[in-house]
């Protein structure tokens, strides 16, 4: 299984981006994972179009929340049913238009409160590594 962050706009904070990077980095000893920015929404859309194999996923206040643990067992279960990809799709501080919540059914919500789209950013790229070191074993998530 391959995992891709779509993030609309790139993150213009140095900070965050070397969180998100550091995280990114230790997910890639577990899982191929790769950060794609693109200009807008209708640029993520056409990276959406890429038929049945990726499992796209946007990150919303309205999308369902889950704990660390629940993240962990569903990536696993995503990973041993043989999904090719899954796609988190992480927004700007504009939010996602219309045509971007159609056309992603599954919606993650990070938190209750609300998050700067690049503190978001981070806060996924965590959770990810956190989910894959619960899998493993890892004292980590403790």
């Amino acid at each position: 299984m391959r995992l891709q962050l779509l993030m609309i706009e790139k993150t213009r904070r140095p900070e965050m981006c070397a969180l998100v990077d550091d995280y990114v980095n230790r997910i890639r000893r577990s899982c191929p994972i790769e950060i794609l920015e693109v200009r807008d929404a209708k640029a993520a859309l056409k990276k959406l179009d890429t038929g049945r194999s990726a499992t796209p996923i946007l990150l919303d206040p309205g999308g369902r929340m889950i704990d660390s643990n629940a993240l962990s067992k569903w990536l696993g279960d995503l990973r041993d049913r043989g999904t090719r990809q899954v796609i988190f799709v992480c927004g700007n501080a504009g939010g996602f238009p219309e045509s971007l919540r159609e056309r992603v059914v599954q919606k993650l919500s990070l938190s209750a409160m609300t998050l700067s789209h690049e503190l978001a950013r981070v806060v996924l790229a965590e959770q990810l590594y956190r989910a894959f070191a619960i899998l493993s074993g890892s004292p980590y998530p403790k």
